[in-house]
């Protein structure tokens, strides 16, 4: 049962989640370490398999140290070459992986077009099934795993503001200041969530529910990550923010 008691620590740092494999292990207790002197190289094996959970964990500790970070790591981890290594090689095996799954769109497609190829005919996806035939565990089962990314909604793609200029720089920000809350605290998007899950008697702390949260919950919001670190996926990063959003999820008569 997912459902807790007690006092919300919302604002709290997270504490760094159980391993999920040699590799995670590896990055967990380097994070851990005071010093640098006591961060060796990590192996990262051939064979990683850049979608399962060890793979998937690993790039979620890394990336989390340019969030908020992590209570129990050391001082500026994110700095450590050790780690910033680590992170980098394996966003660039799960980078590979994702793009081998896309197939491109011609040089002279349109935002237009390229949004409406993603418009769907027919209602798929959990939210779909859970509005149609979803339980109170099926729902409860989908905040806990949507909560990864809500209580951090918007801020992998914040990264892309200095990367813009103009008319670009102005309406993404306005889109951004609308996630954030458009000056009221409390009606910042993941302040908002995290009231959804208060009220369900859900965990609303930041990242409550990693240690149970599948690597096909973490992928998204690593791909998120991924992109809003790399200053060359600007592009990518700003059209990672409508995907989900109307025409992308607008199901055609």
């Amino acid at each position: 049962m997912l459902r807790t008691e007690g006092a919300s620590s919302r604002g709290a740092q997270a504490t760094l989640p159980s391993p999920r494999g040699p590799v995670s292990e590896a990055v967990i207790e380097a994070i851990r370490a005071r010093s640098a002197d006591n961060r060796a190289r990590i192996a990262i094996p051939e064979d990683l398999d850049p979608w399962g959970d060890d793979g998937q964990l690993s790039m979620t500790v890394c990336q989390e140290l340019y969030y908020r970070g992590w209570a129990d790591a050391g001082r500026d981890c994110e700095w450590d070459p050790t780690l910033v290594e680590v992170r980098v090689r394996i966003e660039d095996l799960f980078l590979d992986a994702v793009k081998h799954q896309i197939s491109p769109f011609a040089g002279d497609t349109t935002a237009d077009a390229a949004l409406g190829a993603l418009a769907r005919t027919v209602p798929t996806g959990a939210s779909d099934q859970l509005a149609r035939h979803g339980t109170d565990d099926e729902f409860v089962d989908y905040f806990a795993a949507r909560s990864i990314y809500h209580l951090k909604e918007a801020d992998p793609h914040a990264w892309a503001i200095p990367r813009l200029r103009g008319a670009s720089k102005a309406a993404f920000v306005a889109v951004e200041f609308d996630e954030y809350g458009a000056g009221r605290g409390e009606r910042v998007h993941q302040e908002l969530f995290g009231d959804l899950l208060a009220s369900m008697e859900l965990d609303d702390r930041y990242l409550g529910y990693l240690d149970v949260a599948p690597a096909a919950v973490l992928a998204p919001v690593n791909l998120m990550s991924c992109l809003g670190l790399r200053r060359s996926l600007r592009g990518a990063t700003i059209g990672s923010m409508p995907h989900s959003s109307t025409p992308g999820t607008r199901v055609t008569p």
